[in-house]
């Protein structure tokens, strides 16, 4: 691992390590808080409390992942407990009935090369709750609906039928706007 000397001094609760290490992924870190949270203050605020668990529980990172994956799962879970904290409708999944959808679904989805990568993530962020995070989740972060499910707290199924109506709604969302901006 490229900054195995650094966590090694973190470890050990050397300052100098820490600040080092924080800067080495804060920007990073950020642009993910920024993608859950839509206000700056909270984004730097969900950072900051994320390196702050990551140091604190640092004596469990066992390099099985790298680094900057094991702490952007860190920042993803404090944003989504930010959220919960603001009772914003996360949406309580477990209630929702849910059908089964067919993974074969997934593979037909596709997206025009005409959107550009700030046009998808700003439609993502006008989606509802329940749609934008589990998006965001699947799309921008790559977990699987195995991990989804464990995030969230609800079961694969659910994972699998909402990412599927989110990108539906996407796609009919970037349509309606990107027809409306063609006239």
């Amino acid at each position: 691992m490229i900054h195995n000397d650094i966590i090694e001094k973190c470890r050990c609760n050397n300052r100098k390590a820490q600040v080092e290490l924080y800067n080495l992924y804060c920007d990073a870190m950020y642009t993910v808080a920024k993608r859950y949270l839509r206000h700056d203050a909270e984004a730097e605020d969900a950072v900051q409390d994320a390196f702050i668990k990551a140091f604190t529980k640092l004596h469990l990172f066992s390099a099985e992942v790298s680094f900057g994956a094991w702490l952007k799962r860190i920042v993803v879970n404090t944003c989504l407990d930010v959220l919960k904290q603001q009772k914003k409708e996360l949406v309580n999944l477990n209630e929702v009935h849910l059908k089964v959808v067919d993974d074969s679904f997934e593979e037909e989805w596709q997206l025009d090369n005409e959107f550009s990568i700030e046009t998808i993530i700003q439609t993502v962020n006008d989606l509802s709750h329940k749609y934008a995070i589990i998006l965001k989740l699947f799309l921008f972060e790559g977990y699987d609906h195995q991990e989804i499910s464990q995030i969230l707290n609800i079961s694969e199924t659910s994972s699998r039928t909402l990412v599927f109506r989110g990108k539906q709604k996407l796609q009919a969302l970037l349509k309606t706007h990107y027809n409306a901006a063609r006239y």
